[in-house]
């Protein structure tokens, strides 16, 4: 039977991270490139040498450009993926572990996480801001889900990483990526790492993916008494520096 129409959107879709950021490096990349085409073919018969001149110093401006959106697509839909399985190969999961994902967006941690599950359950809760991810939604995570094989193993909610709706160490493992350096106050971002820490049990393990303030979650870990604190090497995804923070609560 040939593919269908329902068969191509039963593959599983991670969405393009900062799609507006994306769009502005294309849309800038090609308008450079047109601007020094134009002034090139325009004046290439009187002042050629100028006229080649502005082509290269306006055509290199727009290839960096182009090049930054290539490196950003690249990293959202090859890049954050290997990112996730180093991740989730860190926390070492048995199977049978209960793991939060906070900010989990289109599934993509969580659903990881939940196919390493055996008898385990996977939660994820986010705010859904298409901003941050393209067309993001509870149901796309769900439709993701679905087209895993994970469905019954994943339950999503929406929550505010700032107030989750949980109980004290109801968790094995919390984790998070690419969510927190969204909350633009460093208060409002410790308010959550608190409450990462609040709804893990003693002996679970945390892990938080981010491209910034990293370092500021490192140490308000150990502050809280987390053992075992470590920064993972450096990743350039999305032409930015990001790190892995993984620790244990004692």
């Amino acid at each position: 039977m040939p593919e269908t129409a329902a068969s191509t959107l039963s593959k599983p879709d991670y969405g393009i991270d900062a799609p507006a950021v994306l769009k502005s490096m294309l849309t800038r990349g090609g308008l450079f490139v047109a601007f020094g085409l134009l002034i090139w073919f325009m004046n290439r018969v009187a002042v050629p040498r100028r006229a080649l001149g502005m082509l290269y110093v306006l055509g290199a401006i727009g290839v960096v450009y182009l090049a930054v959106a290539v490196v950003m697509l690249w990293s959202s839909r090859v890049g954050k993926l290997s990112v996730r399985d180093r991740l989730l190969d860190s926390l070492a999961l048995r199977g049978d572990e209960k793991v939060l994902d906070v900010g989990c967006g289109r599934g993509l941690l969580l659903i990881g996480a939940a196919k390493r599950l055996t008898g385990g359950r996977a939660t994820g809760v986010d705010i859904w801001s298409s901003e941050d991810l393209s067309k993001n939604s509870a149901e796309a995570a769900r439709a993701n889900a679905k087209a895993e094989g994970v469905a019954d193993r994943v339950k999503i909610d929406d929550a505010d990483a700032r107030k989750l709706p949980f109980a004290n160490e109801s968790f094995d493992v919390v984790m998070s990526s690419l969510a927190m350096h969204n909350i633009e106050e460093q208060e409002e971002r410790e308010g959550a790492i608190a409450e990462m820490a609040r709804v893990l049990k003693p002996g679970g393990r945390l892990a938080v993916f981010d491209m910034r303030h990293t370092g500021d979650y490192a140490r308000q870990l150990r502050e809280l008494g987390f053992a075992d604190v470590q920064l993972s090497s450096i990743s350039f995804l999305w032409c930015m520096p990001a790190r892995t923070v993984t620790a244990r609560k004692a």
